[in-house]
């Protein structure tokens, strides 16, 4: 087969040549009897020629001009399937679907045919996997940094209503878009002591693994440029101890080999044991080490003095998890390179930045100083070294704050601390950022703290997710738009047309269509595409609150029961989501969503009035099924406590209206589509700090609502656990008596918010305006906005286009 780097036009003819010689040579199938993933892994392939010849051009120009690269450390990629995706930045899915269908395949089946890379959780994840899109589009050169995780986070499936973790299996079968570098190998230490040689302090570490890498080209629109996504696995360093073996220790022999398995196997292993924390710090570890030992390899090839790194470099750490990076750099720049100490900081903190991500305090990671000692000696010195010098430096930071207190080590503070620039994600965010979670270090350093506001990639989650609105768009104001999303804004004067309208809605109702055949054959559940499609999909967890969700629905339910001949607006509501294995309230309110469903959805008097539907394994490939057919998006948290958010973006874009609080970028996309197209309610950041002030605020706020006692009692009475009336004991007792994250004291608000969103949805033409209206102002929060932030404020590099 030819297998050059080509860079002629490719014709369908050409494309079909390709996949079949891919087809023979490359799976070592005939056509004849090829099966469907034979087929997908062959057009794989053929598509996959094209992206690496974008990607050979733009790393060789990246090294032959001596650009400035950004290096993004991240323990998560949600990237999704790449197939379709690749093809539409290439200009080639028209091609290829013609292609696929002249070979007696269904183009759909197909690209489905391709499992989701099991590389993250939730929005961490997806931002990352967007900002290394944009990066691409936009012609910044950069590596994304994450490890190949063998079963990710993990497969969720329900029995009897309760969620059950499986592993992913995405590995199973060959990844044609990888590349596996074993040139591109470090070793990693753990454990061990440090010795003095020579007046310099070395570590010598107990425990070592090899960081083997596997590159997945990113290309981005129109495949102008394309950068890599480099992600480890770890192989041991001694593969087996023979000797061992042979003396009938088997266990201990393979002990080696067990620690590598160990460390990429899953991600965010269950914390909640020592051994846990350790696993989870040593991921972290691993990622951090071996892609700055690749950053320092790839800067020494071309340039000798490390002191001017931060012309050539720039490092985003995304959340905490790759906070090691700061005392880690500093230890390569002085034991492995023989800086000083003042040089190696001055250096680190002029290349690392920080984005943060959460204002819970659990989620801004601490580890003890006996667990961090343990895992990494040499680190703990650096800490405290750090610490120390950043008190000097500092003589009026009060005695209550630093890195290394009360026995933790804060990877919060070490990021801040360690970096030139600290971002929040959205403009209410980066303000709390400053006021509530670092307001003393913020005072030291005035101007480190900058806003980043997220944003989404519109060829994924607009032109490949929603074909339907983006063939209408093309249509209204031309092609373009999916790299300059600011165009969007060219369709407003067509909202007040009429048939523009109508044409809108009947996009909306075409994905509404699909998306009710997709739930009836995934959850074998009939609803109706003429009903309001209710959708909140994202990590499961109780400052998002999809118990006020559910508590509302059930509230919903007992007031169709009571009048079931009102005019009453059908609705479908859909929720999407994983807990936290150990997270057992989280794990109780998805018990208690899919209990509620069981009795609503079997309810004769109901009918289709309501519908509660939650399909198991939430992920980008269902994401993209349900975000084109939503009507109505929850956008629900507790205000003060949603970082962003960039699945209400998402929906946005899709000409969903929000409900929601003034909560992340909630605020900043009501500004943008205006306060008559969002249904907003709740309390305020300063409101909810307010009423916590008042022990009994949840028993104040059931006591004042009729609804939500009725549908506390019904819980309690075991209405949706029959045979088991305690079952929520502990879930009401929470309502009644601490209530953190104020569901109850929202909860009427929000029912009344509710009710505004039935009398919009009553009135088609006034919703068709509020939808189409969401996508024509949608366009500040593409990614490709976002990361020209960074690139500008943060990173300081330009395009290379």
């Amino acid at each position: 087969m030819d297998t050059r780097v080509f860079d002629e036009e490719l014709t369908k003819e050409g494309l079909r040549e390709r996949v079949l010689q891919h087809l023979t040579y490359g799976i070592g199938k005939d056509a004849p009897h090829a099966s469907l993933h034979d087929w997908r892994m062959a057009l794989s392939l053929a598509i996959r020629d094209k992206v690496v010849n974008a990607w050979f051009a733009s790393t060789r120009r990246t090294w032959a001009e001596g650009r400035k690269r950004v290096y993004y450390l991240s323990m998560e990629y949600l990237i999704g399937r790449i197939l379709e995706d690749a093809a539409i930045n290439l200009g080639l899915e028209e091609m290829a679907r013609g292609v696929v269908e002249d070979l007696g395949l269904d183009w759909r089946q197909l690209v489905e045919e391709e499992p989701d890379a099991a590389l993250g959780n939730g929005g961490l994840g997806r931002l990352a996997a967007c900002y290394m899109e944009s990066m691409a589009t936009l012609g910044c050169p950069a590596y994304g940094y994450g490890l190949r995780y063998e079963h990710g986070l993990f497969r969720q499936r329900f029995e009897n209503g309760q969620q059950v973790e499986t592993p992913e299996d995405w590995l199973t079968s060959l990844n044609p878009w990888e590349f596996d570098r074993p040139e591109s190998a470090y070793t990693v230490g753990f454990k061990g002591h440090v010795e003095t040689k020579g007046g310099r302090d070395v570590w010598v570490p107990g425990e070592t693994v090899i960081a083997s890498a596997f590159d997945t080209p990113v290309v981005g629109w129109q495949g102008r440029w394309a950068n890599t996504l480099r992600l480890w696995a770890a192989k041991p360093t001694t593969l087996f101890d023979l000797e061992r073996f042979n003396h009938g220790d088997y266990a201990a022999a393979a002990e080696p080999e067990a620690l590598a398995r160990t460390l990429c196997r899953v991600l965010y292993p269950d914390d909640t044991t020592y051994q846990g924390k350790e696993l989870r710090l040593k991921q972290e570890f691993f990622l951090t080490s071996a892609a700055l030992q690749d950053i320092l390899r790839r800067y020494l090839t071309e340039h000798s003095d490390l002191r001017r790194l931060p012309e050539k470099v720039a490092i985003q750490m995304n959340d905490t998890h790759p906070a090691v990076a700061g005392p880690e750099l500093v230890r390569l720049m002085m034991d492995d390179h023989g800086a000083d100490f003042a040089d190696a900081m001055e250096v680190a903190q002029k290349v690392l930045g920080y984005t943060n991500h959460t204002l819970l305090p659990e989620a801004l990671e601490r580890w003890s100083t006996y667990l961090f000692g343990n895992v990494l000696p040499r680190h703990m010195q650096i800490v405290e070294k750090i610490d120390s010098w950043h008190r000097h430096a500092h003589p009026s930071r009060p005695h209550y704050v630093g890195i290394v207190k009360h026995h933790e080590v804060r990877m919060g503070e070490l990021a801040f601390v360690m970096s030139h620039k600290v971002n929040g994600v959205s403009a209410l965010h980066s303000d709390l950022v400053k006021e509530t979670l670092f307001p003393e270090l913020n005072e030291l350093h005035p101007g480190r703290i900058v806003n980043q506001t997220n944003g989404v990639t519109p060829r994924r989650w607009l032109n490949l997710c929603n074909r339907p609105l983006a063939t209408l768009i093309d249509a209204t104001i031309g092609t373009g738009w999916q790299a300059d999303l600011d165009r969007l804004a060219e369709l407003e004067p067509h909202v007040e047309d009429a048939g523009f309208r109508q044409e809108f809605m009947a996009a909306k109702r075409a994905n509404k269509l699909a998306l009710a055949g997709w739930i009836k054959e995934r959850c074998g559940v009939t609803v109706s595409p003429d009903a309001l499609f209710d959708v909140q999909v994202k990590r499961i967890h109780e400052y998002k609150r999809q118990h006020l969700n559910i508590l509302q629905t059930i509230a919903h339910w007992h007031a169709i029961r009571q009048t079931p001949d009102a005019e009453w607006v059908p609705r479908v509501k859909i929720f999407g989501g994983k807990s936290a294995p150990g997270y057992w309230v989280a794990k109780e309110i998805i018990h208690l969503i899919n209990d509620v469903a069981q009795v609503v959805n079997n309810d004769p008097v109901v009918g289709d009035r309501l519908k509660i539907i939650y399909p198991a394994n939430y992920n980008v490939s269902m994401a993209e099924h349900l975000i084109p057919a939503a009507d109505l998006s929850e956008q629900i948290s507790t205000a003060g406590k949603e970082a962003s958010g960039t699945g209400n973006m998402k929906f946005m874009l899709n000409g969903a209206p929000t409900i929601g609080t003034l909560d992340g970028a909630n605020v900043e996309i009501r500004e943008q589509v205006g306060e008559e197209n969002f249904f907003l309610f709740g309390m305020t950041a300063q409101e909810v700090m307010n009423r916590r002030e008042d022990p009994d605020h949840a028993r104040h706020a059931i006591e004042a609502s009729q609804p939500l006692q009725d549908v506390l009692q019904m819980i309690v009475e075991g209405r949706f656990s029959p045979g088991d009336t305690s079952r929520y004991n502990g879930f009401v007792d929470r309502m009644w008596n601490s209530d953190y994250f104020l569901a109850a004291s929202d909860f009427a608000a929000y029912d009344a918010a509710q009710a505004q969103v039935d009398a919009a949805f009553a009135d088609p033409d006034r919703w068709a305006r509020m939808a189409a209206l969401n996508t024509a102002r949608g366009g500040f929060f593409s990614s490709d906005r976002a990361i020209r932030g960074y690139m500008k404020d943060i990173w300081y590099t330009e395009s290379a286009l």
